[in-house]
C-alpha cells in the first residue's frame, strides 16, 4: 500500500474512475436456503444494490500494523487498511492485555456530530454525549478484541468537506452512505483474519451515525450475531411528518430507499439474531412516533420467529445521549447474547 500523502483531488478523481457496478455478494456462499431466508438473502441484495456503485466485494483486502501501546489496561493497535482500494483507512484494534486464544470481537461505529477530525478517536477517548468509560476500555474488559475505523470524511480521512464528497460521488452514481456501510463490511472481513477473533461470536455497536451503521452493517451482514444501535433507530416517514430531515447531516441519505424499505423493513433482516436498540424520547433525531412503528414491527418479527427476548427497545427520558443505565443494559446485552 503507498504511502504517499493522499489529496483531496486525488481521492475525488479516483472515485470517478471506479467503474465496478457493486456486487452482492455479502460473506460466504449461501447454503440451500428456506423460503423465509431466501427472501430474505434477496432483500439484502436489495438493499445492498441501493448503495451505489461500490467497489467488488470481492476484492482482496489488507492491513499494515504501525505499532501498538498499552493503554488504560489493554493493548491498543494502530493500522492502516486497504479496503476499498481509493484510500487507505485508518483503524485501531483494542485488545485485552491478558488475551489468550480467540475472544468475541465488536465493530465499533464511530458517531457524526459534526466532529470530522474525531473520527476513531471517539473509540478510546470517548465523546461528551457518550458515558465517561471509553467503549474500547469497556469492550477490553469485558473480555472482547474490538475495532473501529474512520470512516469517510472523519479522522485522518477528513481532507474533503461532507458536502463535496457527498456531490461527487453522487455525480458517478455512488453514495457516500454506501460507501461508508461498504467499508464497515470490509472492516469484519480483516477482522475475522485476526488469530485472537472468534469469527461466530461478532457484535456490532455504535451511537448517532455510528448506530445507523451497526443496524445497516448487522443487517447487511449475518456474521453479526448482535447488534446494539444507540439513538439513530430513525423511522423515515415520521421524520418527514416532523419535518427533521435537516436533522440529520446528507451522509445519510439513500436515493430511492423509501420505495424499498422502511428502517423496520431493514431492521428486520437482523431477525432473529440479537438487537438492542436505545433511544431518547427527547431526541429530534428519532421522533417516537417512528420509534412506535420500528418496535411494534419488530416485537412481532421477533415474536413469529420464536425468540421475542432478542429483540429489545429502551427508551430513556434524554436527548441525543447515552445514559448510565444504557450503558449497563448493553454491556449486559452482550454479556448475555455475545
Amino acid at each position: 500500500m503507498s504511502e504517499s500523502p493522499l489529496t483531496r483531488r486525488h481521492v475525488l478523481g479516483t472515485l470517478g474512475s471506479l467503474g465496478v457496478l457493486a456486487s452482492t455478494g455479502l460473506g460466504s456462499p449461501m447454503q440451500p436456503a428456506s423460503p423465509a431466508s431466501a427472501d430474505a438473502a434477496a432483500r439484502r441484495a436489495e438493499l445492498y444494490g441501493l448503495l451505489g456503485r461500490l467497489p467488488a466485494r470481492t476484492r482482496p483486502v489488507s492491513g499494515e500494523k504501525l505499532g501498538e501501546t498499552e493503554r488504560d489496561g489493554y493493548i491498543l493497535e494502530s493500522w492502516r487498511y486497504d479496503l476499498n482500494g481509493i484510500e487507505p483507512v485508518p483503524g485501531y484494534v483494542a485488545r485485552p492485555k491478558s488475551l489468550t486464544g480467540r475472544a468475541p470481537a465488536v465493530v465499533f461505529c464511530h458517531s457524526h456530530g459534526g466532529g470530522y477530525k474525531i473520527g476513531k478517536q471517539e473509540f478510546i477517548e470517548g465523546r461528551s454525549y457518550l458515558q465517561p468509560t471509553p467503549y474500547a476500555k469497556a469492550l477490553t474488559d469485558l473480555g472482547y478484541v474490538a475495532i473501529c475505523i474512520d470512516t469517510w470524511i472523519f479522522g485522518e480521512r477528513s481532507h474533503t468537506s461532507e458536502l463535496d464528497m457527498f456531490k461527487a460521488m453522487l455525480l458517478k452514481g455512488q453514495v457516500l452512505w454506501g460507501m461508508m456501510v461498504y467499508d464497515s463490511l470490509r472492516a469484519v472481513d480483516v477482522l475475522v483474519q485476526r488469530p485472537d477473533v472468534d469469527a461466530s461470536r461478532l457484535a456490532t455497536l455504535g451511537m448517532s451515525m455510528g448506530s445507523t451503521a451497526a443496524w445497516y452493517l448487522a443487517a447487511l451482514d449475518e456474521r453479526m450475531k448482535v447488534c446494539v444501535d444507540i439513538n439513530c433507530l430513525t423511522d423515515l416517514d415520521a421524520l418527514i411528518e416532523d419535518k427533521g430531515l435537516s436533522r440529520h447531516g446528507i451522509y445519510y441519505y439513500v436515493p430511492d430507499l423509501m420505495t424499498h424499505f422502511t428502517t423496520a423493513q431493514i431492521n428486520a433482516l437482523i431477525a432473529p439474531r440479537a438487537h438492542l436498540a436505545l433511544a431518547g424520547l427527547r431526541d429530534k433525531l428519532t421522533p417516537v412516533p417512528g420509534l412506535d412503528r420500528i418496535d411494534t414491527h419488530l416485537t412481532q418479527v421477533y415474536a413469529s420467529m420464536g425468540v421475542p427476548e432478542r429483540w429489545q427497545m429502551r427508551r430513556y427520558d434524554v436527548e441525543h445521549q447515552e445514559t448510565p443505565e444504557g450503558r449497563q443494559a448493553i454491556l449486559a446485552f452482550l454479556q448475555r447474547f455475545l
